[in-house]
């Protein structure tokens, strides 16, 4: 098997997925391009382990268990925040988030409070 074309493949996978973070601002889309990150890494870590014989044998397929396991974590995390996010802004665009100490939303509905509380 020559590995130029699983390689080639993982650096069009890694390339599209890069595209995909710098350009959506869906944060579901933004979601499944970090996927396709992972998983054009995973290919090239089974390739090269499959083609160049290491002095640990299948460390390139552990390596991307791990990493199956991890972007199953960060699907899982990742999704949690994004369905909160809906639920406090009715809308997932990345653009939107606030970051930081960017309060005036919420300094706004913490005066409110404080109001009806005295």
């Amino acid at each position: 098997m020559r590995p130029v074309i699983p390689y080639v493949v993982a650096a069009a996978l890694f390339g599209l997925g890069v595209y995909g973070v710098l350009r959506r601002r869906n944060a579901v889309l933004l979601l499944m391009s970090v996927e396709l990150m992972l998983n054009a890494v995973n290919l090239v870590l089974v390739t090269a382990d499959s083609t160049v014989r290491a002095a640990l044998p299948h460390t390139g397929q552990t390596f991307a268990l791990f990493i199956i396991v991890i972007a199953a974590a960060e699907i899982g995390v990742g999704l949690a925040i994004v369905l909160h996010l809906y639920r406090l802004r009715a809308s997932v665009v990345v653009d939107d988030v606030p970051l930081g100490d960017d309060t005036d939303d919420r300094g706004a509905a913490d005066d409110a409070v404080r109001e009806v509380r005295r």
